[in-house]
């Protein structure tokens, strides 16, 4: 069995939440990729030693999380000890302040969702145009892991969201090595990934409500955990 960490704060109002169960089951009827997927809430995800042992780590929509040092520890130990990593939403959201935070050293690096004070140490920002129930179209950066999972240079993604990173912060971040892949046609970020990591990959949309089977964003990270576990993908 091939286990996974689930790091969110689980409930049966975020819609994503309530999916990943189907998804699981897709996985192992479709692409024949069973996993065991562990619940981690994010107040226990503040200690690394609860990640660790997993061959993936999923940091799941529902912010505001419980425990924002305890979703910054999980995307750092799955960055640092180069464990495959998926951050969807929030967990986008959450990557990218522990990289600003971590690697571009900016340890000031704030949420606004989470701080009261929205200074320009603001990382995460609201978004001008809430994105919350909408989808829109993304364009993929050829020959980026997210374009290559998908096939294509531009898919349409569901959201359930309102905070993106800052403008002013982008170069930094990009200068550090994190990779933009995905944009809106209005060039705002949605994905960003780690090229030199086994798997590294963030989206501000929500994988989980694809309506037709497994987003290969998923599948592209169960494939990872396979590998990890030192299985070979089917």
């Amino acid at each position: 069995m091939i286990s996974i960490a689930l790091v969110g704060d689980r409930s049966p109002a975020v819609r994503a939440h309530s999916r990943l169960a189907l998804i699981l089951d897709a996985l192992r009827e479709q692409e024949q990729i069973d996993l065991d997927a562990y619940w981690i809430p994010t107040p226990d995800a503040t200690d690394p030693a609860a990640l660790r042992g997993f061959a993936g780590i999923w940091l799941v929509p529902g912010s505001p999380y419980r425990s924002e040092q305890g979703a910054i520890v999980a995307a750092r130990t799955a960055r640092t000890e180069r464990i495959p990593f998926l951050g969807t939403c929030g967990g986008f959201q959450h990557a990218m302040l522990e990289f600003a935070r971590d690697v571009c050293g900016l340890p000031d690096a704030r949420h606004a969702e989470n701080s009261a004070d929205t200074g320009p140490d603001t990382l995460i920002t609201e978004l001008s145009c809430s994105l919350a129930g909408h989808e829109g179209a993304i364009n993929l950066a050829a020959g980026s892991r997210i374009e290559r999972l998908l096939g294509t240079t531009r898919t349409i993604e569901r959201y359930h969201c309102s905070y993106g990173v800052a403008a002013a912060y982008l170069g930094l971040l990009a200068a550090h090595g994190m990779v933009f892949s995905g944009h809106d046609d209005a060039g705002e970020v949605r994905a960003a990934e780690l090229p030199d990591h086994p798997f590294f990959l963030a989206t501000l949309f929500q994988p989980e409500l694809h309506p037709d089977g497994v987003h290969p964003v998923i599948r592209g990270f169960a494939q990872a955990a396979v590998t990890a576990a030192g299985l070979q993908p089917r």
